[in-house]
């Protein structure tokens, strides 16, 4: 799919994800190539490093990185529902209690990492495997209509963010 949602296919919130992803391009190569840079970012970090956090109360690196997971779950869940037809509005989430409740400090780094690669593996053969007609479905999450490649937007734009404050906060 190399075509970018229209206004109409999200609401006010996702926009400022969806606004980082780059105007050109496949978005399933997109999302590839941004996987293959967080990989290599994160498998040459320290286990000391990934419970490093940037200030009191901020997540680790490796909670972070359970967050980028548990989000791309979620939206994966929310673009197959979608994709599929559910007319079922789809709840949102609350970012800081997934976080929490994941207790992914208690995962070496290695292992949160395994994690993400084969969730993210499992996100892009979801988007790999869709019909054309699919991209353009909406549905309602968050209380929000959104279309499926709306969707796949903000799972770049979301990782595109997060990729920002780890090199701007974390790895400076």
């Amino acid at each position: 799919m190399n075509q970018r949602p229209e206004l109409k296919e999200y609401s006010e919130f996702p926009a400022r994800y969806i606004a980082l992803v780059p105007p050109e391009g496949d978005l399933v190569s997109i999302l590839r190539e941004q996987s293959g840079l967080i990989y290599e970012l994160l498998e040459g970090l320290s286990e000391e490093q990934g419970n490093y956090r940037y200030a009191e109360g901020k997540w680790s690196i490796k909670q972070l990185l359970g967050h980028l997971t548990d989000n791309d779950r979620i939206m994966s869940y929310r673009l197959l529902a979608i994709a599929r037809g559910e007319k079922a509005p789809l709840p949102g989430y609350e970012e800081n209690d997934y976080a929490a409740a994941g207790e992914f400090d208690r995962f070496t780094l290695s292992e949160m990492v395994q994690h993400y690669k084969l969730v993210r593996m499992s996100t892009i053969a979801l988007l790999e495997s869709l019909p054309e007609e699919a991209w353009t479905r909406i549905g309602t999450a968050s209380n929000h209509p959104i279309s499926v490649r709306a969707i796949a937007c903000v799972i770049i734009g979301h990782e595109l963010h997060h990729l920002n404050v780890l090199n701007e906060r974390y790895l400076k």
